[in-house]
């Protein structure tokens, strides 16, 4: 099967797609089939061959290659998007319910309109909805996304100074637990080890099993360790050079294992 990877915006997530033996080229632009119906995307990469049989679920199709009645549609859809989400805080004002829209969504048929929106609790957000389909004529989707899913919808820079991981590769938002910065031997230090959103960062988890194997063997900060028949306290440990730093009441030394 020929495939080729997609994204719906700048800063959305790749999906991958039947090309459907379209002949597809990076920048191209083009109508596809998804669950919540048509879709305007971008492709990514272009066409390649795969084995079928390693799919782990079918995929959707690539319909055809935008023209330019299709560009002004998708632009046209953008540009209502941003009056339906305008629309919508409003709504959310007066009827005083606890949550934030984050964005809006047509899809490029115009068959629904998807609101993300974050909130502390479960939020009551029927009169919302029955509001908004009494404007709009179509489906309304109201979905509720995490804080994670918020910044991977904004976008931004995180504090290496790239492309937010979640915004730009990353397909699963997979947990992150402060393990990892310990095991890291980082300080947990809000600042240091949390993203723009606010939870602890992504990029934590790529190297934790790396540090994982380079620690096998190697003794922790704190532990009792004896060298040369005498007792030590551990205070320093280097994983990558393998070497750990002892004391006691005789002084402090340094051991290469």
């Amino acid at each position: 099967m020929k495939v080729a990877s997609i994204r719906f915006n700048d800063k959305g997530r790749v999906y991958y797609f039947n090309s459907n033996d379209l002949k597809l080229k990076e920048k191209d632009t083009v109508i596809v089939e998804t669950e919540r119906g048509l879709q305007y995307g971008f492709v990514v990469t272009a066409s390649c061959e795969i084995d079928e049989t390693t799919l782990v679920t079918p995929l959707k199709d690539v319909i055809r290659i935008a023209n330019k009645d299709d560009e002004e549609i998708y632009k046209k859809n953008l540009k209502d998007s941003s009056y339906a989400l305008k629309k919508a805080k409003r709504i959310v004002l007066e009827l005083e319910l606890p949550m934030n829209i984050i964005d809006a969504n047509y899809t490029f048929d115009r068959r629904q309109l998807l609101f993300n929106f974050t909130a502390d609790d479960r939020v009551d957000f029927r009169e919302l909805a029955k509001r908004l389909a009494s404007i709009y004529k179509t489906r309304i989707e109201l979905r509720q996304i995490g804080i994670r899913d918020k910044a991977r919808a904004i976008g931004g820079l995180g504090p290496c100074g790239r492309f937010l991981c979640c915004s730009s590769f990353l397909t699963d938002l997979n947990s992150v637990t402060i393990n990892m910065a310990k095991n890291q031997m980082l300080a947990l230090n809000p600042t240091k080890i949390n993203g723009v959103c606010g939870r602890l960062l992504c990029c934590l988890a790529y190297e934790d099993d790396t540090y994982t194997d380079l620690k096998k063997g190697l003794p922790s900060i704190g532990e009792e360790y004896q060298f040369n028949n005498k007792n030590y306290k551990v205070i320093d440990v280097d994983v990558f050079k393998r070497k750990i730093k002892l004391e006691n009441e005789l002084g402090i030394e340094e051991v290469t294992l």
